[in-house]
């Protein structure tokens, strides 16, 4: 149900000086591509200042098989970086039974101070349900994703 996922650039955030409004709708993948530059956070860490937002993803990649009786999973922040002001993944925490990929984690510091974010923080915990029957398939545009745009 876990494996790793290959180390590739997995962290998203912001372009600098950009002028635009997003119109929210359909598929996001490439405007969320255009908007966001990829990087891969140092071992020495990365400041997350105050009132930013970033996207991350998990290092591990999350198989929900589609069988009877099934999985389907919620991806929560830990009251231990709560308490900081870091908020990890405070909307859409649901992990629907069929998915399978990186989880996306939209983080941000709501806290009066920088926080310093390091590879494999566990900024979060996986809580897994079980499903009863067989759910429709309805495969959302963030399936199969290796980035938290929702690119493969």
């Amino acid at each position: 149900m876990f494996r790793r996922s290959p180390s590739q650039r997995g962290h998203l955030r912001p372009k600098a000086g950009l002028q635009i409004n997003l119109d929210i709708h359909g598929r996001i993948g490439s405007t969320l591509d255009a908007i966001y530059d990829r990087y891969e956070i140092p071992a020495a860490g990365w400041v997350l200042a105050p009132n930013r937002f970033i996207l991350g993803r998990t290092i591990e990649r999350v198989e929900l098989p589609l069988v009877e009786n099934c999985l389907a999973a919620r991806i929560e922040g830990r009251s231990l970086f709560a308490r900081t002001g870091l908020l990890v993944h405070f909307t859409a925490p649901t992990i629907h039974a069929g998915f399978d990929g990186t989880i996306a984690l939209e983080m941000i510091n709501l806290g009066e101070y920088p926080l310093v974010l390091r590879p494999s923080l566990p900024v979060c915990q996986l809580i897994v349900e079980t499903v009863e029957g067989v759910p429709i398939r309805s495969d959302s545009q963030f399936q199969h994703q290796a980035a938290p745009t929702g690119s493969a």
